[in-house]
């Protein structure tokens, strides 16, 4: 198979952009790895849209390594050049998620995309959140503060759209500790706009990768309580992606073709009992969405979430906006909320 590439100067631009910033996070965590003593390395794995007449792209992924359990850095790019009757030209994106081992370092999730209309609209989507299950104040505020020196016009109202977001209302608590998030974004000035997207992909990148190493390098043989909150963390994160997330969910909704790599931000376990313990607190219809991910899942303590069940987790997420499609208003959203899914009829 090949991948044919979108026509547009400004999605090879992008595609550039995410491509090089897949580059310098792989390339970084492979180094921090090996200057730990840790041989790590992350596989690509490339996948087709529609054959590759569409796109497709390329994800780097691990699992069950020594510092990273489960990690995915994923760039594509989808385009419909040779279907007129589509409302989007091209998007191109890197969404990347890591899960540390040690409950000690955080998992981060990066989302850097250009999404491109026919009549020649376009805006960029720039997501950055620190998500540890252990929390350490100095690497909350290391993070921030490199967001703020790369957005400093943008950061509080990043924040605060990224705080609205990232709130799951049945546990009233967020996902994360800090939470950058600016949706359609165009200011007007397509340059600036490009340097402003890399910016924030670079600074999160660095600045995570140099926390990483931080907290691995100093870190002690982790605690049974340590363990315990980051399974009970990891918990709510699949909580959070599964159940609100709406980046997952419309992309799952848009094709099948590459359901594992948009999984790739789940933990490697979760904790059955307690996904349990929360479904009372949901509103329908999405009680019954949790219920028919929580019967997925191995029954083993923890459960253990392999590329398999991330399958049958992607086949559960579609058949509930199937049989409930107005359950996608029940999704999280910041202070827009992007029409991704009609983007694509």
């Amino acid at each position: 198979m090949k991948r044919i590439a979108a026509a547009s100067a400004s999605a090879t631009s992008a595609y550039n952009l995410v491509t090089s910033l897949q580059q310098r996070f792989v390339c970084g965590l492979e180094k921090c790895a090996a200057e730990l003593g840790d041989g790590q390395r992350f596989t690509p794995v490339e996948w087709y849209r529609a054959g590759g007449r569409h796109g497709g792209g390329v994800r780097y992924e691990t699992a069950d390594g020594d510092m990273i359990g489960r990690g995915s850095v994923n760039v594509s790019q989808v385009h419909y050049d040779d279907m007129p009757e589509k409302k989007l030209a091209s998007a191109n994106a890197i969404s990347t998620i890591m899960h540390p081992c040690h409950p000690l370092a955080p998992s981060v999730h990066i989302h850097i995309s250009w999404t491109e209309m026919k009549n020649g609209a376009g805006y960029w989507r720039m997501m950055a959140d620190l998500n540890p299950s252990n929390e350490h104040a100095p690497h909350t505020r290391r993070f921030l503060d490199a967001l703020q020196a790369a957005a400093p016009e943008h950061f509080e109202a990043a924040c605060a759209q990224g705080d609205r977001y990232f709130f799951i209302p049945a546990l009233d608590r967020h996902r994360g500790v800090a939470h950058f998030y600016l949706e359609q974004f165009n200011s007007g000035d397509t340059d600036a706009d490009f340097a402003l997207a890399e910016r924030v992909g670079r600074a999160a990148i660095d600045c995570y990768l140099d926390i990483l190493a931080d907290a691995l390098s100093h870190a002690a043989a982790p605690t049974d309580a340590e363990q315990a909150r980051q399974l009970a963390y990891h918990t709510l994160y699949f909580f959070q992606v599964l159940t609100l997330d709406r980046g997952t969910t419309t992309g799952l909704l848009v094709h099948d073709q590459n359901d594992v790599g948009i999984m790739g931000s789940l933990p490697a376990s979760v904790d059955r009992e307690l996904l349990q313990s929360w479904g009372a607190r949901m509103q329908p219809p999405q009680d019954r969405l949790l219920e028919a991910l929580i019967a997925v899942l191995p029954v083993t303590s923890p459960a253990l979430i392999d590329a398999d069940v991330k399958k049958q987790l992607a086949a559960v997420v579609r058949r509930h906006y199937s049989q409930y499609p107005e359950a996608i208003a029940m999704q999280a959203s910041g202070d827009v909320i992007p029409p991704t899914v009609g983007n694509h009829r």
